[in-house]
């Protein structure tokens, strides 16, 4: 029997640092928050380990996931009160609320190491055996359907489409004043209430009234700075890279039959093996794995070991920019490859090359699916896309490319301790990281 959504009794308020408080009027939206799956997210951080560089990133993905509730929230209820049925709200602010679910641990590390997808997971959480799934469909069957539709950018609708996913969506305006807040920064701030209030809708989209042109200027400048300040932060690569070294130690070892393991967690094998399910995955988190680095500090293995005392203690790899590699220092990985060779250093574990890349505004052809330019309003019925009004914007569709060779300086002195053609080399390549 289908459930009525209907008003609390009480409307629910979460005090939030971003937007002050977080308004809950809907029994459906009340329920959804209750459930285990989206209780999870209060163990998953939002910045994976930005926080060994900016200590107070620490928020999770439950807090950005309220937050982007909140501003959909305002703007179905607030703007466009009157322009969508009951059902179609629901699916905009279910599907604001939701559209981070399947994220799990470290996200990106985590999964690259283990070939899988958030995206896939939170298809499986909306329409599997699920808490979310039960209670999505008691107020309408199609409802978990609708919300992975809208969160895989397949909906019916657009203008919800966009509001989730585009290039100046809520997910986006939440994240990155939420992100700078708590990083400690100034980078990411940008005029929240102009942009909602210049915000229209169109027949295949959002647009923005001309007057707001700057705002968004402001909106896509703050995204480029959080991007080469924050989110591209050396420090926090170096911990991406030594927690993708300990995934990728912890799977040859488990496929290796001479090894055993001092310790090893059930929830992690089935990861190991490449066998997980949905329960699997969404019985862990960060909490959990970081119990699993502590153990292995005590695993007869050398390199998991040592990995995981460099996570554990923050002892991170140092880099040097290569993005700058001239014909002089073209060598400088095959160079460090081999004198870590010649120490006895693994570099499948202790060298990488990261490259990280960025366009704060991409111009995409108008006629292709999922159009998420940024268009203003210029006449009645006329909406020009951004980049044809600003020069400011123009400048923002190039590309950004970050470029870092990241190594053990730590463990190449020590191994090498007093030999000064090695102390030579390495304040060389010092000074092309300053």
């Amino acid at each position: 029997m289908q459930k009525q959504n209907g008003a609390l009794g009480e409307v629910k308020v979460f005090k939030d640092p971003i937007h002050g408080q977080i308004h809950v009027y809907d029994r459906l939206i009340w329920e959804l928050i209750q459930t285990k799956e989206f209780q999870r997210l209060r163990r998953i951080r939002q910045l994976g380990t930005t926080y060994f560089t900016f200590h107070g990133a620490e928020h999770s993905r439950f807090s950005h996931s309220l937050g982007v509730y909140e501003i959909v929230r305002r703007i179905v209820d607030e703007k466009w009160n009157k322009d969508l049925d009951e059902k179609e709200r629901l699916v905009a602010l279910c599907s604001a609320l939701l559209h981070d679910l399947g994220h799990g641990p470290f996200s990106h590390s985590f999964e690259k190491v283990f070939h899988l997808r958030h995206e896939e997971f939170t298809k499986q959480i909306l329409l599997g055996n699920t808490e979310i799934h039960s209670c999505l469909t008691q107020f309408y069957s199609d409802l978990p359907q609708h919300v992975a539709d809208v969160i895989s950018k397949t909906y019916q609708n657009p203008i919800i489409v966009s509001l989730i996913s585009s290039q100046i969506d809520a997910d986006r305006m939440d994240y990155l004043l939420r992100d700078a807040y708590f990083s400690g920064v100034s980078y990411g701030n940008f005029d929240l209430d102009r942009i909602l209030r210049v915000m229209q809708r169109k027949k295949d989209g959002l647009a923005f009234k001309k007057s707001g042109l700057h705002a968004i200027e402001d909106y896509l400048m703050s995204r480029y700075q959080m991007y080469i300040q924050i989110y591209f932060h050396p420090v926090t690569r170096s911990a991406e890279i030594v927690l993708s070294k300990i995934f990728q130690r912890a799977k040859y070892l488990y496929a290796n039959p001479d090894y055993s393991f001092a310790y090893l967690p059930s929830f992690m094998e089935p990861f190991l093996a490449g066998t997980v399910t949905l329960a699997d995955y969404l019985r862990l988190d960060e909490y959990m794995l970081g119990s699993c680095f502590v153990l292995w500090l005590d695993e007869p293995d050398d390199i998991l070991k040592d990995l995981c005392d460099r996570f554990v203690n923050r002892k991170l790899f140092q880099y040097v920019d290569y993005s700058r590699v001239t014909k002089e220092n073209a060598f400088v990985y095959d160079e460090l490859s081999a004198l870590l060779c010649r120490l006895d250093i693994d570099p499948s574990y202790y060298l990488d090359i990261d490259e990280s890349s960025n366009r704060p505004y991409t111009v995409l052809p108008s006629n292709i699916l999922n159009d998420t330019n940024i268009y203003i309003k210029t006449g009645t019925n006329t909406y020009t896309e951004i980049e044809a009004l600003s020069k400011f914007v123009q400048f923002l569709t190039e590309t950004y490319t970050d470029i870092k060779l990241f190594y053990p300086e730590d463990f190449i002195l020590q191994r090498a301790a007093g030999d000064p053609q090695i102390e030579t080399y390495i304040a060389y390549l010092r000074e092309m990281r300053d």
